[in-house]
């Protein structure tokens, strides 16, 4: 993608630092082992070819044939050309899929898929025969087979289904809707049993992925999340991933036991409900040098008692160890990212995203031990930056507690998990807080409850300043137990407000909807530069060049 409205300083060595992990860690999925009984190729497994490249034609017409073919270590490249992959109706899901099923489902470990361009290279979840590639045309949506009350089940487009060191890259994936089963509308989905609070999968990259879908109908039919991942861990990465029109985020990883070990460079997520959305996902997590704009809420992670056990959202290194970026306890870090404009109120918006408060580049809701650091945060209406309880009135997953997940009872609002612990450093913010209601600022802090570690706020530029107003000077160090609440009744009231689940104190005004806008997809966004780059040879490369 074009990068340049992206402008931020970074210190050489951190940069060496996270080059160096997210090159680790990209070699340690991608290398995959030769299958055995495979043909021997220089590059190791087979190549599978579907559809046809430069003249020559590949064996298989649908990715999903091919997929069925391969073996563990096996390369699947992918010609030009609009794919209506149907696995789903091959395979109906049931009242217990359990989100495992797609137009293209993989359950083969170490496969590799990978288109020749990713702009026209197209998984498209609309009905086969369509004109045009993700029509917006109502009669030509495809919401996948129907449920035994005669309401479609929803669609997902490439799933890997407890499939270790499985990568995608270089395609577009587009209108997989939702329905009525909760693991639907996701376009892309590392999925190692979502839902079960155990790992299934570990190991995944997603490089030069476009995700969106052109359709809004309603809430409840629109696509949900474009590029997923839950009860997965890494090592991981996703780099240069695009995603917009999403009803709940851009991306997610959630449900990794606090143990994601993933590394997300360069995605540009925007015209969502979120641009980010992660629940109770910790430990080793690292987003950089990334853009999020235009969506309601720009960035949000969470803990969460219903959905995606375990809680809480943990950002402190595995084992007690020191981050060698942040050199403390904290191994989820945002950081080198351009947050800007997130003062959408037209898109999709579903559940819990439904919501978020507008206006808002970030939101760290009962997070624990997360970094914010080395960020611009700009032309955010409301908040550029707010560390917030998150309230869950619903039922614990696998029967959690409240008290057992350090989660506190509150009669009005259910379990609340104040953000504990995160820092918040030498971020710069501009022209934030615009919308100039009591309480916007470039970034705040409110807390329900004393007695947890402290957040702590340095070095950060803010003309806009802090609610409360004296952060950096109150609490420049994190960790020290809180002696009282931060229950700001002014930033309360107007995060109530915003969000749509309170009544708006006299005067206050923020953005409402005039209605959901699809908006298209920005041109010329980057393919890879060499598809043939590690690729065995075949018909269609050859000593990983492009025959």
């Amino acid at each position: 993608m074009s990068r340049t409205r992206y402008r931020v300083a970074r210190t050489v060595a951190t940069v060496v630092a996270t080059v160096g992990l997210v090159a680790a860690l990209t070699a340690a999925v991608v290398g995959g082992r030769q299958a055995a009984g495979a043909a021997q190729t220089p590059g190791g497994g087979r190549v599978l070819l579907v559809g046809s490249y430069k003249g020559h034609q590949g064996k298989y017409a649908t990715i999903q044939a091919a997929v069925d073919a391969s073996r563990p270590g096996d390369w699947i490249l992918v010609a030009p050309g609009i794919y209506h992959e149907v696995d789903d109706a091959t395979h109906p899901p049931t009242a217990d899929s359990a989100g495992a099923f797609g137009g293209v489902v993989i359950t083969t470990p170490r496969v590799h898929v990978r288109g020749m361009d990713r702009a026209s290279v197209i998984v498209d979840g609309t009905k086969p025969g369509s004109p045009t590639p993700c029509s917006s045309d109502p009669s030509l949506q495809n919401r996948g087979a129907l449920d035994g009350a005669g309401s479609p089940y929803g669609r997902n487009g490439i799933v890997v289904s407890k499939a270790n060191d499985v990568s995608i890259e270089n395609l577009t994936v587009c209108n997989f809707l939702a329905g009525s089963s909760d693991g639907s509308g996701n376009e892309i989905w590392w999925n190692g049993g979502y839902d079960t609070g155990k790992i299934g999968l570990k190991g995944y990259v997603g490089n030069y992925l476009t995700t969106t879908s052109t359709f809004f109908a309603d809430n409840d039919s629109a696509a949900k999340y474009g590029i997923f991942s839950s009860n997965a861990q890494g090592p991981a990465t996703w780099d240069t991933v695009y995603a917009s029109n999403f009803s709940d985020s851009g991306m997610y990883v959630g449900a990794c036991l606090k143990v994601c070990n993933v590394v997300i460079n360069h995605a540009w997520m925007e015209n969502s409900a979120l641009g980010y959305s992660g629940t109770n996902s910790g430990g080793a997590i690292i987003v950089q040098n990334s853009e999020f704009d235009n969506n309601t809420d720009g960035f949000d992670t969470n803990t969460q008692l219903e959905g995606d056990p375990p809680a809480p959202q943990d950002g402190a290194c595995p084992d007690n160890k020191i981050s060698p970026i942040t050199h403390t306890h904290s191994c989820w870090v945002f950081m080198h990212n351009n947050v800007h404009d997130n003062n959408n109120p037209n898109v999709p918006k579903t559940g819990n995203a439904g919501e978020v408060p507008t206006g808002t580049g970030m939101t760290i809701s009962g997070g624990r031990n997360d970094t914010v650091m080395d960020n611009t945060f700009t032309n955010n209406g409301a908040w550029g930056v707010v560390f917030l309880p998150f309230p869950d009135p619903g039922t614990p997953s696998l029967n959690q507690t409240c008290s057992g997940t350090g989660g506190v009872q509150n009669a009005a609002f259910g379990c609340v998990y104040d953000p504990q612990g995160n820092a918040l450093l030498r971020n710069t913010f501009s022209h934030n807080a615009f919308f100039g209601n009591p309480a916007n600022a470039d970034y705040a802090q409110l807390l329900l409850n004393a007695g947890t570690p402290q957040n702590c706020f340095r070095a950060n530029t803010a003309p806009a300043g802090s609610v409360p107003a004296d952060l950096e000077q109150s609490q420049p160090t994190c960790g020290p137990i809180t002696a009282a609440a931060n229950t700001d009744a002014t930033l309360l009231g107007q995060l109530l407000c915003d969000s749509g689940v309170g009544s708006c104190p006299a005067g206050s005004s923020y953005p409402t909807t005039s209605g959901v806008v699809m908006q298209p997809l920005p041109k010329n966004l980057q393919s890879m530069p060499n598809p043939c780059k590690g690729v065995p040879s075949s018909a269609w490369c050859v000593k990983g060049k492009p025959a």
